[in-house]
């Protein structure tokens, strides 16, 4: 089953970069690079969750968010926006969003941002109970269970979470507040250093596997290259 995304961005580059990115993470894109498009797309078919650039020509992303909502209270809204005050937020989320992404972002995020959502409005996540095969080894995420080419783990859920976060974003940064608010919950310091220990066991089971590596970037996150 792939998700369908309605995308509503005029700034060109950013919208090619971004609807690639979606792609290749296994969403249908439906791209939209001003408001009275994208609300014309949604009423032509409806898409699963909408991700909304915030100025847009001929109809805003606050403006377009009341008129999607006035077709469909359910369906999840994200922004993207440059503007960060306190008060361009409140706006975002008083015009029907669920969440709001400051610009420039990360892709990992945008993606865990979006999967999060469709999960708490009831859709079914992609690819669930799916093996995930990279190098040569495979994870299956249900039976929390890793097999490499030299040894076989039974994992933690935390560390089955962690592992199938990064394939799910393998070769792309994953900012460390990610997996701390996805699977921990919350970003405090304690947790931060648990998801450090987990981590490292990650490492060391994989340190050893030809074309595979996960790498710590200090202060930023994880990369998992595959």
């Amino acid at each position: 089953m792939k998700y369908k995304v309605l995308y509503a961005e005029d700034e060109l580059t950013l919208a090619q970069i971004i609807s690639d990115g979606l792609g290749q993470s296994g969403y249908e894109v439906v791209l939209a690079t001003d408001g009275r498009q994208a609300l014309e797309m949604f009423q032509k078919t409806p898409p699963d969750i909408c991700v909304l650039d915030v100025m847009m020509p001929l109809k805003d992303g606050y403006t377009l968010a009341e008129d999607i909502r006035k077709l469909d209270t359910g369906v999840p809204i994200i922004f993207l926006s440059a503007k960060s005050l306190p008060e361009d937020v409140i706006k975002g989320f008083k015009s029907g969003g669920n969440d709001y992404l400051r610009k420039p972002f990360n892709m990992g995020e945008l993606l865990i941002r979006m999967e999060s959502l469709l999960s708490r409005f009831g859709a079914k996540q992609q690819d669930t109970g799916s093996v995930y095969t990279f190098g040569g080894c495979k994870l299956d995420p249900v039976s929390q269970e890793l097999v490499t080419s030299i040894a076989r783990y039974t994992l933690s859920y935390k560390e089955a979470a962690l592992l199938e976060l990064l394939l799910q974003n393998k070769n792309t940064l994953v900012p460390r507040q990610v997996p701390l608010l996805k699977i921990w919950g919350d970003d405090t310091y304690y947790n931060a250093r648990s998801m450090d220990v987990f981590m490292s066991h990650l490492r060391k089971m994989l340190k050893n596997e030809p074309g595979v590596q996960l790498m710590s970037i200090r202060g930023a996150g994880y990369k998992l290259i595959v």
